[in-house]
């Protein structure tokens, strides 16, 4: 089974299991105190050009769930998109820390300014609003759920609307280096430290075996982070191996340089899905496509290859979801695109 249906099917990239390895029996100080982890943090800092916080902590959800509950009072929501991590992949996380995640229907997996404003108008004027959730936190994901990016104008406006109402704005960067990469993306690290008050690079999808590095702007969220972080179960006794993991990655540019591989991957499937006149559910910018298939051919393609069902179309289409990654295989991209060549000439003579 060749697998497209996710982007951390693989291990690690192997410079780094090489530096694990040599490091593997030096003796070094815990929970994130090692000059490892001290470095690590340094070159961040430098790429954000400002002064920033960075933590290290083991995943996605819990980066998520640490961040918001530590920033939310116990009357606080979190305005997200329908489709955020946050809102449909969690299992209630944010939720089971006392606060509510704020939904609003999503468009290409993006939420707007305008969607903002007017979620927090309606919410202070309503004269039930002592008896709902206070939405104080915006929550997005850059690239989004659905492979789309948003540009510096948008992350502007956002910035603006929560400047307007008081609120934090959040980015979820579980995958990117995959947004950073793209030819269609006009936001760099620092743009992301000047426009948020807290976003994390993700490491887990993008060549590490395990971890994300969360970066806190606002001096408010900055205080006592590292309480919470242990509080939560964060705080890594062997913290040595996030630090390792991210020196690596940030070093000699192989976060960018890897993240590039997986969009290059991504523009050959597109264009090969393209070629069989296969409509995409939203436009691939990044390492995420969304490809309308019918039945017939899900069940052809699931034979060799692994993706994954995301949304139906219509009583015979449905929306899925093929990953590339900093370690997809030239071979199986070349396979697919062979594949999918043979199935429309199939479905054609049928």
């Amino acid at each position: 089974m060749i697998r497209f249906d996710t982007d951390y099917t693989e291990g690690a990239h192997k410079q780094i299991l090489e530096r694990l390895i040599e490091t593997n029996d030096e003796q070094l100080p815990g929970y994130g105190t090692d000059h490892y982890s001290n470095t690590a943090k340094a070159y961040i800092r430098n790429l954000c050009g400002n002064e920033v916080d960075v933590h290290f902590m083991m995943g996605g959800t819990q980066a998520n769930m640490t961040i918001i509950s530590s920033a939310l009072r116990t009357h606080q929501g979190v305005i997200s998109p329908d489709t955020g991590h946050i809102a449909a992949d969690e299992t209630g996380a944010i939720e089971s820390t006392g606060h509510k995640v704020l939904q609003v229907a999503n468009e290409n997996g993006k939420l707007s300014a305008g969607q903002v404003n007017e979620y927090v108008e309606d919410h202070w004027n309503s004269i039930e609003r002592e008896h709902m959730s206070q939405p104080k936190m915006v929550y997005i994901s850059q690239p989004t759920e659905s492979g789309t990016l948003y540009s510096k104008a948008e992350l502007d406006e956002l910035r603006a609307v929560c400047d307007t109402h008081h609120l934090y704005l959040m980015v979820d960067g579980a995958r990117l280096g995959y947004a950073l990469a793209s030819e269609k993306n006009d936001v760099g690290l620092e743009d992301l430290a000047n426009l948020c008050d807290v976003f994390y690079i993700g490491g887990t999808k993008i060549g590490a075996l395990f971890g994300e590095a969360v970066v806190i702007k606002h001096e408010n969220l900055k205080t006592d982070f590292r309480y919470i972080i242990k509080q939560k179960g964060g705080m890594l006794a062997k913290g040595r191996l996030l630090g390792i993991q991210f020196k690596v990655l940030f070093e000699n540019d192989l976060y960018l340089e890897i993240s590039k591989h997986a969009l290059e991957m991504s523009k050959r499937l597109t264009e090969a899905f393209e070629d069989q006149d296969i409509e995409m559910a939203y436009p691939s910018q990044t390492n995420q496509l969304f490809p309308v298939l019918t039945t017939h051919q899900m069940k052809q393609l699931s034979s060799k290859y692994a993706f994954q069902p995301w949304e139906p179309v219509d009583s015979d289409r449905t929306a899925v979801r093929f990953c590339t990654s900093w370690s997809t295989d030239i071979q199986d991209v070349d396979a697919l695109i062979d594949d999918l060549a043979k199935l429309q000439k199939g479905n054609a003579g049928s």
